[in-house]
Formats: structure tokens, sequence, C-alpha cells
């Protein structure tokens, strides 16, 4: 679901979500967080908000690098 509302929201929220997820995921093959833990990252991590607009690949880099920084801040509270 979080997927589709992403597709609605501000242009950049994809890749928000992709980004949170690609650290999701990783955590959870590491077995840091439980399977559960992904959407409830993804979520959070979208629920910020974007600190920028994507108008370009550089911005939009920069929106990724934002996001998984934000994931990784927010892994530690969801760790089992």
């Amino acid at each position: 679901s979080l997927a589709w509302q992403t597709l609605q929201a501000q242009e950049g929220a994809t890749a928000v979500l992709n980004a949170a997820n690609e650290v999701a995921v990783q955590a959870f093959l590491e077995k840091r967080i439980r399977f559960d833990h992904i959407y409830a990252l993804n979520h959070r991590v979208l629920e910020l908000g974007q600190p920028i607009q994507p108008t370009d690949l550089d911005s939009l880099l920069a929106l990724d690098s934002w996001a998984r920084a934000r994931a990784q801040e927010l892994l530690i509270p969801l760790q089992p």
C-alpha cells in the first residue's frame, strides 16, 4: 500500500520509499530487524517528508542519500 500511496504523493516520494526499503531489507537479511519492521521503517521515513524536490539527477541522488541516512538512523529503535 505504501508504494501506491507514493505514486500519488509529491514527486520524489517513490525514490524515498525505494531507498528506505533497500536499507530495511538489507537490515532484515542481516537479521538486524524483523520482517514486519520493514514496513514500519519505510512508513516512518516517508512520514519525515522530503527536504527537497528532485529536479535533476543530482537532487534525486541527494534525496536518495537523505532517505538512506534517515532509514539508518531509525533502524536502532526498530531492532528486536
